[in-house]
């Protein structure tokens, strides 16, 4: 059951909103100002805020303010309640990152209708990463109310990249947000001596680039296309349109980071410790969980040699000859250069 925060400084319409708000099956919490409010917020963390804007103590811009001061509480969906004497300032509510305004008087079903959609979108967007075009209607479509998508495809270029061309360069400031529509991409880095290491794998319905643009800096890695690949081009200004007016979409970029940053975590420590075959199993079961996208029980790696020894941190030779190791196991086929994962759970098992 939802829990609803309905913040009003007038006991008649406090009492009868939540009164239709329990008969529409949500657990409702109410506050008479918006101090009481905030600290109801912080305690109970409800799925959505309804809010006055005129109250005593401390008004509904104070409440969206302090709100989205708090990291935990900054992406709950808000509504603002407005008189028409306050319509003017609705505007002001906005672009402080309310979802949405309902202005008095009004129907209990509007009110009703407008959490259920702020709700519903607020769900769709936390669910877990969607591969493929969906993912990018899901993120932009469901956020705005609007079908960003089909504007996406009118109204943005779509790159092609031939298999090996680079995309954007380790040094170079980010123009845009990239997303993937066809093919595969990989991230690296070169020391010193021109040796590569892939940072990072990315395969259709990801976005890419976006590390940068949140830190408003260079490029710290390459990016090149492992195949043909086509990516649709999101400018930079449009990106940060989109993350400054939606507080949803900023968190979901942020997650998406604090996943890398993991991924990586753990590619570290794998290639300071451990062992020739486990880091050579590791990349194995990497791409395995990257591209095989419909958990395939012997799925065909397509990737050239120097990539996979790269994702692995090893020299090519010494991949070749572990990759050697492991066919005459029967845990591989390798097949007119792509490789065959025939006891993918004795692989995995070799990370352990």
């Amino acid at each position: 059951m939802e829990k609803i925060l309905l913040i009003e400084d007038n006991k008649d319409i406090r009492d009868n909103l939540s009164e239709i708000l329990e008969l529409a099956n949500y657990h409702v919490l109410t506050a008479s100002n918006g101090k009481e409010g905030v600290t109801i917020a912080l305690e109970q963390q409800p799925d959505l805020i309804v809010c006055d804007i005129m109250m005593p103590v401390l008004d509904g811009y104070g409440v969206l303010h302090m709100l989205h001061k708090n990291e935990s509480l900054r992406p709950i969906p808000f509504i603002f309640l407005t008189a028409k004497t306050e319509r003017t300032d609705v505007r002001k509510g906005m672009e402080m990152g309310a979802d949405d305004y309902i202005t008095k008087p009004f129907e209990g079903a509007e009110l009703l209708s407008a959490i259920e959609s702020r709700l519903r979108r607020c769900a769709e967007i936390r669910q877990p990463e969607t591969s493929g075009i969906s993912g990018l209607h899901t993120l932009l479509s469901n956020t705005s109310g609007k079908d960003l998508l089909a504007s996406l495809k009118e109204d943005r270029n779509t790159n092609h990249y031939k298999k090996k061309q680079q995309i954007y360069a380790a040094g170079n400031r980010p123009e845009s947000l990239y997303y993937i529509m066809e093919g595969k991409v990989k991230t690296y880095q070169r020391n010193d001596d021109g040796k590569e290491l892939i940072t990072g794998l990315y395969n259709q319905g990801d976005f890419l680039g976006y590390t940068a643009l949140l830190e408003a800096g260079a490029y710290q890695e390459s990016a090149e296309a492992i195949e043909d690949t086509v990516l649709a081009i999101i400018p930079h200004q449009d990106f940060e349109e989109l993350v400054n007016n939606n507080p949803e979409v900023l968190s979901r970029f942020v997650q998406l980071l604090a996943k890398n940053i993991a991924e990586k975590e753990q590619q570290l420590i794998a290639l300071a410790y451990s062992s020739l075959r486990k880091k050579v199993a590791s990349a194995l079961i990497t791409l395995d969980h990257k591209y095989n996208t419909t958990n395939k029980p012997q799925f065909e790696i397509d990737i050239s040699r120097e990539n996979l020894a790269a994702v692995a941190g090893v020299a090519k030779e010494s991949l070749i000859r572990t990759l050697g190791d492991f066919r005459d196991e029967q845990l591989i086929t390798l097949r007119d250069g792509t490789i065959v994962l025939k006891e993918k759970e004795k692989i995995a098992a070799m990370r352990n």
